[in-house]
């Protein structure tokens, strides 16, 4: 299994830039991608639906900010797009896709160099998904 993960630091920007043709070059089973910075609306509907693939957007509240995406070929037994943590959750940095055989996590980690709230903000973040992941 191919698996590519890439932070994109704003997915309309890098379409724009040929993403796709990347995307179709590189012929993964799953991609990741980080930052998106976009709502699923947002996107052009050929990023969204790709032929052979299923596709999930983790979103931020906030729009220009934060976001994750997946496209995989193999459908996932369950897809989790929060830690049902508020603080976590309106930022929209995970998709959590359950397969038989794994377990993927698609994560946007935080800044923590903004402040010292900032920083605190990424521990907590950090902690709590790696007690999710050693749960799994």
């Amino acid at each position: 299994m191919k698996l590519l993960s890439w932070n994109v630091n704003g997915l309309r920007a890098i379409y724009k830039k040929n993403f796709m043709d990347w995307f179709i070059e590189k012929n993964a089973d799953i991609f990741c991608v980080q930052e998106t910075k976009a709502h699923r609306e947002q996107l052009p509907d050929d990023l969204i639906e790709r032929e052979g693939y299923s596709s999930y957007f983790a979103q931020a509240e906030k729009k220009g900010y934060s976001g994750v995406a997946l496209w995989t070929r193999k459908k996932p037994e369950s897809i989790l797009y929060q830690l049902n943590i508020p603080q976590f959750d309106l930022e929209g940095r995970l998709i959590q896709a359950d397969y038989s055989e794994f377990t993927l996590f698609n994560i946007y980690f935080p800044n923590g160099k903004a402040s010292k709230e900032r920083l605190q903000f990424k521990l907590d973040f950090y902690e709590t998904i790696l007690k999710k992941w050693m749960a799994c």
